[in-house]
């Protein structure tokens, strides 16, 4: 089931989040940063920040009452910003990922907001061939990586974020 997250789900949101991006249970799973990142993927300050800003709504996916999946959308000017797709490592290519994309695109559509656009660090290269799959598309912009708590990288590659979008018919 896919519902909008509340301030109450911050806890299981924020284990699940980290526990898909960063640290070993992370390598159960293929979209794993383990090998680039150290530390946090985020924290429950952060999250409740996003929560309590209005321009932001964090979707779960839920199972049997459990948080197994997620996703940020942010609503900016012209556009839907998505980031944090998350699924439980464990349960990855399962299907949830896709559902959480397509609820993404059918939220956009209800607000009238022509596109979605995200960010993904250029050497995640499984991860962008997904999302082409997916229908997004490169736009040529890079961002530069920042670096701080939350992203610590430990991997001597560059890093700089790709933005990718997808028109929503």
């Amino acid at each position: 089931m896919i519902a909008k997250a509340v301030a109450e789900d911050i806890a299981s949101l924020n284990t699940l989040i980290n526990s898909a991006y960063r640290g070993e249970f992370s390598k159960k799973g293929w979209t794993t940063e383990a090998h680039l990142l150290e530390g946090g993927r985020t924290t429950e300050a952060e999250l409740l920040d996003i929560i309590l800003d209005a321009s932001n709504t964090i979707l779960k996916y839920s199972d049997n009452g459990k948080i197994i999946g997620c996703v940020l959308l942010k609503v900016k000017a012209n556009e839907l910003y998505l980031g944090m797709l998350t699924v439980s490592p464990d349960l990855q290519n399962s299907g949830i990922g896709k559902k959480l994309l397509h609820q993404a695109e059918v939220f956009a559509a209800a607000i009238r907001l022509p596109k979605i656009i995200m960010t993904v660090i250029t050497v995640r290269e499984e991860l962008i061939a997904w999302y082409k799959r997916n229908g997004y598309v490169d736009t040529g912009a890079r961002e530069p990586f920042p670096v701080s708590d939350v992203f610590n990288p430990i991997t001597q590659e560059p890093l700089e974020f790709m933005v990718l979008e997808k028109v929503i018919a």
